[in-house]
């Protein structure tokens, strides 16, 4: 493990069913996963709110993981109470406060050919403690997009409404081509040239006082926190549309940011070296950045019911 690793102190690792420990987490050279990327996962957040630590929108997740498995034809052999309680006590397992949450469905050790159906389906559960994703400082004073010049899968190719991890290689080479030009993320448009989402986030942007997202049919993952963004966003009396985006709009909107698990709500303060508004995070970012973090972190009332408690392990 490198030195300064987020994985320093983390103790165990949920693997079908029952606790390894971290070092003894491992999976075989041969499964399937790993030459063909079969598999689906999700990214979930625990926050130390002033109640105790609670995971946001944690059914939600499952149950976004169950849909992508099943686009897959992957049967997970845990139902969503079981994945619930398994999720609650790796954390309490590795004594975190707050953490990111990694649970993944893959193909395992079975079979080397393209057909995943011979190789059996496996679930780990991981977590670890992770800050800003996007950098330090990241939430809030914005960071620097690019339009990457690698587009999102046409519909007919891959299905983008599963959070496979096969679709990640797409996202790999949009992060790096704007890691190297010098940027902290990159933004892709769909097949069709039009903005689609980040590299693992998806996108809004703010014109005339009004919220706009790229609809689903633009190859974008339905976000958990995308769909709490527009829930909070009616709630505050912001209208909210949902439609195609050109991509000259990333450069007149007044502002526009990325969201995501994550990456929360971080401000785009520029894309392509064009300022986005005034250059710096605008008042409607900025409001619904602190109405969700404040409901996430226990500050606000979870009106929404979006958060689960994680329980206080009983002393022996």
């Amino acid at each position: 493990m490198p030195k300064n690793s987020p994985f320093d102190g983390v103790q165990w690792v949920w693997m079908n069913g029952r606790r390894v420990p971290f070092q003894d987490a491992t999976v075989h050279v041969c499964s399937h996963a790993l030459h063909y990327g079969s598999g689906a996962f999700e990214g979930i957040r625990c926050y130390k709110t002033e109640t105790g630590s609670a995971v946001f929108r944690l059914r939600e997740h499952l149950e976004r993981l169950a849909k992508s498995s099943k686009i897959y034809r992957m049967d997970v052999p845990y139902d969503l109470p079981e994945l619930t309680d398994a999720v609650l006590e790796t954390i309490q397992a590795n004594d975190l406060r707050a953490c990111y949450i990694r649970p993944i469905v893959y193909r395992g050790f079975g079979t080397l050919g393209v057909n995943p159906m011979r190789s059996p389906v496996d679930v780990s559960i991981i977590v670890w403690p992770w800050g800003a994703y996007l950098g330090d400082g990241a939430l809030e004073d914005g960071v620097d997009a690019c339009v990457s010049s690698w587009r999102r899968a046409a519909p007919s190719t891959l299905p983008t409404l599963a959070k496979a991890t096969g679709n990640y290689l797409s996202s790999q080479l949009i992060k790096m081509e704007a890691l190297t030009n010098g940027y902290v993320e990159g933004i892709a448009l769909d097949a069709n040239g039009l903005v689609s989402e980040g590299s693992g986030e998806n996108l809004f942007a703010v014109q005339d006082g009004r919220l706009v997202t790229p609809p689903l049919a633009a190859a974008v993952l339905p976000g958990i926190t995308r769909e709490s963004v527009m829930t909070l966003a009616r709630d505050l009396g912001i209208e909210v549309l949902t439609g195609a985006l050109p991509r000259e709009m990333l450069y007149t909107c007044d502002e526009l940011f990325f969201t995501g698990t994550a990456a929360e709500i971080t401000p785009i303060r520029s894309v392509d070296r064009i300022p986005v508004g005034e250059g710096r995070p605008g008042p409607i970012t900025r409001r619904l950045s602190d109405e969700l973090l404040g409901i996430m972190k226990g500050r606000i009332e979870d009106r929404h019911g979006w958060l689960t408690p994680v329980p206080v392990p009983v002393p022996a």
